[in-house]
């Protein structure tokens, strides 16, 4: 059976590029029509992600979901570990969520068009003056209303191990005055079960002003 794992899991790889290829096709060209980044990421939540998912062999478990409110907006922060991170909070969380994305992912066809398009935000943290940048963008959607989500170890954990955060993206949060919520992600990999747990939203300084409310 270890033999055809390999043939297996380039299945999978091959099945899930083109599954996200159509998806996010189809969730940008929704949300033009709309004018609105909310169907594309609705398509993402219920649709893109639970089907990777499935596609990966992953079964999820979701902890503190009730603990957030659809309708504010938070910055969620998580741990990251493997590629699955991504459709497994999608599929978890409650809310829809704009991702801080390294800027790499840009030239990645069809996802760097959809996080461009979708208003997320990218982030090149060699670059001082583009993480500057990175914070007023991020603040400017928390203001919207959108929830902003970043992985501040910066990368992908090599051993498990939660390594040292990045903080400057945390600066949006508090200037906005939204509630941080941490997030811990064990062992979403393929073909086993994991584990997304949102603990309670912890207050930030209160801002001068408030979000607005999130566009439909």
């Amino acid at each position: 059976m270890r033999i055809l794992w390999p043939l297996v899991n380039a299945f999978q790889v091959a099945l899930a590029a083109v599954w996200m290829a159509w998806w996010v096709t189809v969730a940008v060209i929704a949300s033009a029509i709309r004018g609105s980044q909310g169907p594309g990421l609705a398509l993402a939540r219920r649709v893109w992600a639970p089907g990777t998912l499935r596609i990966a062999g992953a079964r999820l478990q979701v902890e503190g979901r009730e603990r957030l409110d659809p309708a504010r907006a938070y910055f969620l922060a998580a741990n990251h570990q493997s590629w699955i991170d991504i459709p497994a909070l999608y599929a978890a969380l409650p809310v829809p969520v704009l991702f801080i994305a390294k800027r790499e992912l840009a030239r990645i066809p069809f996802l760097g068009g959809f996080i461009d398009k979708m208003g997320m935000v990218f982030v090149d943290r060699t670059d001082r003056r583009e993480t500057v940048r990175t914070v007023g963008h991020a603040l400017a959607r928390l203001r919207e209303g959108w929830s902003i989500l970043s992985f501040p170890e910066g990368t992908r954990t090599t051993d498990g191990r939660v390594q040292p955060f990045k903080t400057a993206t945390f600066a949006a949060a508090l200037e906005a005055g939204v509630p941080v919520v941490p997030v811990a992600l064990k062992a979403p990999s393929a073909c086993c079960r994991g584990t997304v747990s949102a603990s309670a939203p912890v207050p930030s300084a209160s801002a001068s002003e408030s979000p607005s409310p999130r566009p439909a």
